[in-house]
C-alpha cells in the first residue's frame, strides 16, 4: 500500500468532508451558544427514546456533535489517521457507508443499555403513580429519585419541603403534589440523557483497521510504545466493556456506544468478507 507524502494528498474525499462537516457544526455550535443561547447539542444530541426530546434524526445528528476541543480533535485525529487507509482499500462510498452504519449501530445498542439501567427507575416510578402513599414516596425519594442535574436538586428540595408542610393538614392534597412532582421528574430526568461525538464511529474504524491490518504496529503516545494494531483494539475493547459494565458515577463516557460501534463493524466487516465484497 502506497502513503502519499503532502498531508492535503494524503486525505482521502470522504475523511476530508467528514473533517470538515464536523469541523463547521462545531464551530456553529459554540456560536450558537454563545451569541444566541441556542444548545445545539441539547437539540441534536441522541436523547433517550422514551424522552420527550426524542428525535429518530437524533441518532445520525448526534454523531456529528462534540462537547469541546479536545473531544472533537482526538476524534478527527483518529478518523484522520486510520479513516483513510481504510477508505482507500474499500473506496468512498463503502467506507461512508460503514461509518455511518457503525456510528447509528452505536447509538442503538447505547439506546438498548441505557434502557436497561433505566427500567427499575422506569417501574418503581410506574408503581407509585398507580399506588401513591407516604412510605412508597420515602423508598422512591431514597433509592430511585436522584437529580440529574442542579436544577433538578432544587426543585427536589421545594417540592420536600411544600409536602412535609402539607402532609399534617392534608394527607391526600400531599399525595396528589407527589404525583406531580414525580411525573415531572420523570420528564426532566428522561430529558438529561444525550449522548453525543463519532467515537461510536470511530471505534468502528478502529476495529476495521486492527482486522484488516491486525500485524501493523503502531506507536501509542502514552506510554510511547509500539504495539500491533490487533491487541491495541483487543486492549481497547476490554478496557470500554469494563468501563461499561462497571457504571461508574462519575464517568459520563458513552462506553457502550463505542462498543456498539465495534459491534456492527465486525458483523459488516465478516459478512463482506462472506459475500466476498472486497
Amino acid at each position: 500500500m502506497s502513503y502519499r507524502s503532502s498531508f492535503l494528498g494524503s486525505i482521502t474525499p470522504v475523511v476530508k468532508n467528514l473533517l470538515i462537516i464536523n469541523a463547521l457544526v462545531f464551530l456553529a455550535t459554540v456560536i450558537f451558544r454563545s451569541s444566541l443561547g441556542i444548545d445545539i447539542n441539547g437539540i441534536a444530541g441522541m436523547h433517550f427514546f422514551l424522552s420527550q426530546k426524542f428525535n429518530p434524526v437524533q441518532l445520525v445528528t448526534y454523531m456529528f456533535l462534540h462537547a469541546n476541543l479536545s473531544h472533537i480533535f482526538f476524534n478527527m485525529f483518529a478518523v484522520f489517521m486510520f479513516g483513510r487507509v481504510l477508505e482507500q482499500v474499500w473506496g468512498p462510498k463503502r467506507f461512508l457507508i460503514y461509518y455511518m452504519v457503525t456510528g447509528i449501530g452505536a447509538g442503538l445498542l447505547q439506546q438498548v443499555v441505557q434502557y436497561i439501567e433505566l427500567k427499575p427507575f422506569l417501574d418503581a416510578i410506574d408503581f407509585y403513580m398507580q399506588n401513591p402513599s407516604h412510605d412508597d414516596l420515602v423508598v422512591l425519594l431514597k433509592q430511585y429519585l436522584h437529580p440529574a442535574s442542579i436544577e433538578m436538586a432544587r426543585n427536589m428540595q421545594v417540592f420536600t419541603r411544600s409536602y412535609d408542610q402539607m402532609a399534617a393538614s392534608d394527607p391526600q392534597g400531599a399525595l396528589q403534589l407527589s404525583l406531580d412532582f414525580v411525573r415531572q421528574f420523570r420528564i426532566d430526568y428522561l430529558n438529561a440523557f444525550v449522548t453525543i461525538g463519532a467515537s461510536g464511529a470511530v471505534f468502528g474504524i478502529l476495529l476495521a483497521f486492527g482486522m484488516l491490518f491486525p500485524n501493523t504496529v503502531l506507536m501509542l503516545l502514552f506510554p510511547p510504545i509500539p504495539i500491533k494494531a490487533k491487541y491495541f483494539v483487543m486492549i481497547y475493547g476490554v478496557l470500554e466493556l469494563f468501563y461499561g459494565i462497571g457504571n461508574f458515577r462519575s464517568d459520563n463516557v458513552a462506553h457502550w456506544a463505542h462498543l456498539g460501534g465495534m459491534l456492527f463493524g465486525f458483523f459488516m466487516i465478516r459478512y463482506w468478507r462472506k459475500k466476498g465484497l472486497y
